[in-house]
């Protein structure tokens, strides 16, 4: 059932991708997660390209297995990161924020494979012809940066629309969620939330803790006024967010409230005035694991659900 073709093009056991997060996705975590027999990414954010070596060097140490780097194009460091990647042949980069569509041909040409993250079919089309491996369909339940359609409405609809692997992502946090995935098309899938909570994942554990503890309804979205929603947990920084926004504040404004929040939630643990971006799907998390676990629970949980539907499917015909 997890022989797809992104198993083959990646030379990975499961087709489970873990997120690249902005100062969350560390090497340590990356690694753990390749060395499950998934893809592990670093997320390189805003960072520049030492930072980014380092990180690197981290997973290098701690596995041989494949894993990635994602790159956000709008980084004032994507140029020199994306050189930075060609150089040390990382298998894989993912993209955000963008179209990586000039660093494609460079990439082919030292085999590194290019899956970028997208919210829409049309952008899924344009870059399928531009020769990228597979894509990232990103629902709007995700955490960070999102798009407006759902992770079942989008993942169909792209799946139809391109011939390249399509990997699943917003919303997804067990088996349940993999199986539903592979039932609209998607090849694989990819997590960021639920590996936020992985013992592996060094952000600061009051961050894992407010995750844990929410519920269905406990996370916002903020910044659609700019023209980059963020989804986030409810928190002091996201209600003035809200506020700012209901009274038409300047696009300037709400920007300089954001600037250092992420990095304050993740690494300083503030978990009031702090950016804690999160999925809808926190509600599903209710402990820390360690990556090989989270994976493992997963890959049961799927093949347990798959034979209860086709025991009912067996009834059926029966």
């Amino acid at each position: 059932m997890l022989n797809t073709r992104l198993c083959e093009l990646l030379k990975v056991e499961y087709p489970i991708f873990q997120g690249g997060m902005a100062w969350a996705s560390f090497g340590e975590l990356a690694a753990a997660v390749s060395q499950a027999g998934g893809i592990g990414i670093i997320g390189s954010g805003q960072a520049p390209p030492d930072w980014l070596l380092g990180e690197i060097r981290k997973v290098q140490e701690r596995t041989s297995k494949p894993f990635g780097v994602n790159i956000m194009l709008q980084s004032p460091y994507a140029e020199d990161n994306m050189k930075l990647v060609m150089d040390e042949r990382v298998p894989l980069v993912t993209t955000g924020a963008g179209n990586p569509g000039k660093y494609i041909s460079g990439l082919k040409e030292r085999n590194i494979k290019i899956i970028p993250v997208i919210a829409s079919v049309a952008l899924a089309k344009r870059l399928e012809k531009s020769g990228v491996d597979a894509v990232i369909a990103e629902g709007t339940e995700s955490g960070g940066h999102i798009g407006e359609l759902t992770t079942m409405v989008l993942v169909p609809q792209v799946a139809d629309a391109v011939e390249i692997p399509v990997v699943a992502a917003g919303g997804i946090a067990d088996g349940r969620g993999l199986l539903a995935a592979l039932s609209l098309g998607a090849e694989g899938i990819q997590m960021g939330t639920r590996f936020l909570c992985a013992t592996e994942c060094t952000i600061h554990p009051r961050v894992k803790e407010a995750i844990i503890k929410a519920g269905d309804r406990d996370t916002v979205v903020t910044g659609r006024t700019t023209g980059h929603p963020v989804r986030v947990l409810n928190n002091k920084l996201a209600r003035k967010f809200n506020e700012l926004e209901k009274k038409a504040a300047p696009v300037e404004e709400l920007e300089a409230l954001g600037v250092g929040k992420l990095r304050a939630a993740m690494i300083d643990g503030d978990i009031s005035y702090g950016s804690v971006m999160s999925g809808q799907i926190a509600g599903l998390i209710k402990e820390e694991k360690r990556a090989a676990d989270i994976i493992s629970d997963i890959v049961k949980q799927a093949e347990e659900e798959f034979n209860r539907i086709a025991s009912y499917l067996k009834k059926g015909n029966t």
